[in-house]
């Protein structure tokens, strides 16, 4: 039995089900997250089912989050990370995995891994540091540009130091060989949906009638709407079929641009346009099969070092998706592959809204495109082969640190009776 501190600080659903899947092959695994938050959450409770080797462990800073103010967001991020680094020490484990994490909380982490002799690896869902240094680089030309490199130095640092690093898609395997990490400890496992939790529901199920959105035709955005989100899109949607009734945009979703889309609603009284905050993880399912379209967007900058994990949720629920990403971000290469959807550049808005008006308009394009999405889920999304997967990183993280532990070690001297007389 192996001790594991997984940490995603997001608490993404696919990842606390891959705790659960590691608690069920014996390990002992305190799955930790950030409990303040504001994005979409995963099953972060026991259940009955759920393994006694399986805890979860909400970290808490003791005062509210903001990612309005990025001076204020730094202080909260150090007192997060010292936050989950006392979590390790008090769990003291083998190995800390550690996922979306910001950069300088990241460093706490690595540090109490290390304190306590446990391996460390590196979960690569995006390129904190590039995303941050892009967006300060806009706002703050001068000193924003000074940032980002410290920064970048940060985050390099981090993961030249890790036992492993696993990336979430080859196309980020350049960057860590530009940063000079180990390729033999680089690992590339993409990430899932959590399909076993996201059957395929009908439209006309409870969660919609609730709503009032069991009739007509939805186009739904589901999740965080944060700064590499553009929600201009959405409300472009929203103008688009204001005058047709038998079409409504629904924004399921928390983050800083749906400010943007409160507003635009009240100026322009866009009724069709329907907000709603974040939805309890039990009800997931239900809420996307109520979409006839799922929206996913995200802009240039992040879009080269971001999957947006949304989408692969919208793959297991067997819904046409329409994504405006640049062409060579994975999800874009994955709907336009498998025929689940439509895709867009990020800038195109002209196109956006052909491709909306192509999927609404034609019913059995839209079943197609379901049929497929579903389909590649469940081809790609078999959580025990992703268990597998993680098991083959955490035994080479182990045999990493240990060689380096030894490679350190100071070479015996020789005792009294083999000194030189």
């Amino acid at each position: 039995m192996t001790s594991i501190f997984l940490h995603d600080y997001a608490g993404h659903p696919f990842q606390a089900e891959l705790s659960r899947a590691l608690a069920a092959r014996g390990h002992r695994v305190t799955h930790a997250y950030f409990a303040a938050d504001s994005g979409p959450k995963g099953a972060l409770a026991r259940t009955a089912d759920d393994p006694e080797t399986l805890s979860f462990a909400p970290i808490d800073i003791g005062a509210p989050y903001t990612k309005a103010s990025f001076v204020r967001r730094r202080f909260l991020d150090l007192d997060y990370g010292r936050a989950a680094a006392a979590a390790i020490a008090a769990a003291r484990p083998e190995i800390v995995i550690s996922g979306n994490t910001p950069t300088e909380a990241q460093s706490f982490i690595v540090k109490a891994a290390r304190a306590c002799g446990a391996s460390f690896v590196y979960w690569c869902q995006d390129f904190y540091s590039i995303a941050v240094s892009k967006i300060l680089a806009r706002k703050l030309p001068v000193v924003g540009a000074g940032v980002g490199l410290y920064y970048t130095a940060l985050e390099r640092a981090q993961m030249r130091s890790a036992d492993a690093v696993v990336l979430i898609t080859e196309d980020f395997a350049a960057q860590t060989r530009a940063w000079g990490v180990d390729p033999a400890r680089v690992h590339v496992i993409p990430n899932w949906g959590a399909i076993d939790r996201i059957p395929q529901l009908d439209k006309n199920n409870a969660w919609a009638r609730e709503h009032g959105l069991s009739g007509g035709r939805t186009v739904m955005y589901t999740g965080t709407l944060g700064l590499k989100h553009n929600p201009a899109l959405l409300a472009d949607l929203a103008r688009r079929y204001r005058n047709d009734d038998r079409v409504r945009v629904v924004v399921v979703a928390a983050g800083v641009g749906v400010a943007a889309l409160e507003q635009a609603k009240a100026d322009e009284k866009l009724d069709n346009l329907v907000l709603l905050g974040l939805q309890p993880f039990e009800r997931l399912a239900e809420t996307l099969a109520t979409a006839d379209v799922l929206a996913a967007v995200i802009e240039r900058d992040a879009g080269i070092f971001s999957v947006p994990s949304k989408v692969l949720n919208y793959l297991c629920a067997g819904r046409p998706v329409l994504l405006a990403a640049p062409h060579e971000n994975l999800a874009a290469r994955i709907v336009g592959a498998e025929g689940c959807g439509l895709t867009v550049e990020p800038e195109d808005r002209d196109g956006w809204l052909a491709a909306a008006d192509a999927l609404l308009g034609d019913e059995a394009r839209r079943t197609v495109a379901g049929d497929a999405a579903r389909r590649y889920a469940e081809r790609h999304f078999v959580l025990a082969a992703v268990a597998d997967r993680f098991e083959a990183v955490l035994a080479a993280a182990t045999a990493s640190r240990k060689n380096e532990l030894s490679d350190s070690a100071p070479a015996p001297t020789a005792g009294r009776e083999g000194q030189m007389r």
